[in-house]
């Protein structure tokens, strides 16, 4: 039996009877926030594909690779199916089914990437393709540290200012992203097992430059695509549909009863947080031009 781990992501402290070598050890001083198990799920028997609400629990399955029970914020119970390769298993446990535990603990996830740009962070919104990772993948090699990939986590103190929560210590890229920026895909797994036609790998980040603390968030960038780069700032009703339209796993908030949390934590956002749309034009040559653009507008922004 392969031994339990004690890890953190997200701002949580999670004890796993699952190997989680994609996330950070950490001690478990004070209990854990969150508790992973694996095992038979008689109440998944027959629930459909995707989430489902069961017996006050979700229920998430992912045919194929494994079915996933999330209650209470605290706890997910694992059934993998019979083959699934335990980096399949662990992709949903990361993503789909920690966005719904993320959703009944209240938190705002959105789907975006996050960037500390010295002692203050800012992060890129945008639907999966957008190009988040591919900037953050920038901005690393000019030597900021990356705090979250595809999924960041905001909090905030009693005052109201946001936070940037650490999220898991890899950025997840296309192949082309990797050539174009002179790394190649040598040593790195595809982000999907069994799927060698996924051009999609996982790089990790090295643990020793690990964001492991919230980091003050400056600012939210909605990345989109135009003929020219230009940021503008979002007000209001626009700036509030960003962060509605960009929460990760939206669609799992209702089930989760989360939806007086959501709109409360998209709201202070508006209210606390300056969010721009960063519109640029689709050209793996421009990267690193477009992530200077942004980087000077970040530091003025911060002053």
């Amino acid at each position: 039996m392969t031994a339990s781990c004690n890890c953190s992501v997200f701002g949580l402290v999670i004890h796993s009877d699952l190997p989680l070598p994609e996330l950070l050890p950490c001690e478990l001083n004070a209990g854990a926030d969150v508790v992973i198990t694996a095992g038979k799920l008689p109440e998944a028997d027959g629930a459909p594909a995707g989430l489902s609400v069961v017996d006050d629990a979700l229920i998430l399955v992912i045919p194929g690779v494994a079915k996933y029970r999330i209650a209470d914020g605290r706890s997910i119970s694992v059934e993998a199916e019979a083959g699934a390769p335990g980096r399949n298993v662990r992709l949903y446990l990361l993503g789909s089914a920690f966005g719904a535990l993320l959703h009944q603990r209240g938190l705002l996830p959105l789907h975006a990437n996050a960037v500390d740009i010295g002692d203050t962070a800012i992060a890129f919104m945008g639907e999966s393709g957008a190009g988040k990772s591919t900037l953050a993948a920038v901005f690393r090699d000019r030597g900021y540290r990356v705090i979250a990939d595809d999924v960041c986590v905001v909090g905030f103190d009693g005052d109201g200012k946001a936070y940037a929560k650490p999220g898991l210590p890899r950025l997840r890229l296309w192949a082309e992203a990797l050539e174009v920026m002179g790394h190649g895909t040598a040593g790195f797994e595809h982000s999907y097992a069994g799927d060698e036609e996924f051009e999609k790998f996982d790089v990790p980040l090295d643990p020793s430059s690990a964001v492991r603390s919230d980091i003050p968030l400056s600012g939210l960038y909605l990345l989109a695509r135009a003929d020219h780069f230009s940021i503008d700032r979002l007000s209001g009703v626009e700036a509030a549909d960003a962060v509605f339209a960009n929460t990760y796993r939206g669609a799992f908030i209702s089930a989760a009863n989360g939806q007086e949390n959501h709109w409360s934590s998209a709201v202070r956002i508006v209210r606390n947080l300056p969010v721009f749309r960063a519109s640029r034009q689709w050209d793996l040559a421009r990267l690193d031009e477009q992530c200077r653009m942004l980087l000077d507008h970040a530091n003025a922004l911060v002053g």
